[in-house]
């Protein structure tokens, strides 16, 4: 089964950007559809973005749009998330997840362990 560590957070000033990795181990990266999510305290877990299995397709929810990008390099085993023009209500924990189901899907087999992110405003 495929493992996700998640990097790149950090404390960022509004209007500012991160890039968020997520590294693949022991398993077919190219396999899975990757997705992002994030978690505020006291809030319940959200979808942000998905890319499917070659990166051909991507979906984005509607707070992110315009702002963020969802990549990856399956030579790397390497999923990105791009944040530009963050705002403090982007502030979360950040997770990776991987997908055996087809793009788009929301049901993910597998989790990182989140990496986070604050924007001071």
């Amino acid at each position: 089964q495929v493992q996700l560590v998640e990097s790149g957070g950090g404390l960022v000033q509004a209007g500012g950007s991160l890039r968020l990795s997520c590294a693949a181990s022991q398993g077919t990266f190219s396999r899975y559809v990757i997705g992002w999510f994030r978690q505020a305290p006291g809030e319940e877990r959200e979808f942000v973005a998905a890319i499917s299995r070659l990166g051909g397709s991507t979906n984005y929810a509607e707070s992110v749009k315009g702002r963020f990008t969802i990549s990856r390099d399956n030579a790397k085993n390497t999923a990105y998330l791009q944040m530009n023009s963050l705002k403090p209500e982007d502030t979360a924990l950040y997770y990776c997840a991987a997908a055996i189901s087809s793009f788009p899907t929301m049901k993910m087999d597998y989790w990182g362990q989140g990496t986070q992110v604050t924007v001071s405003s």
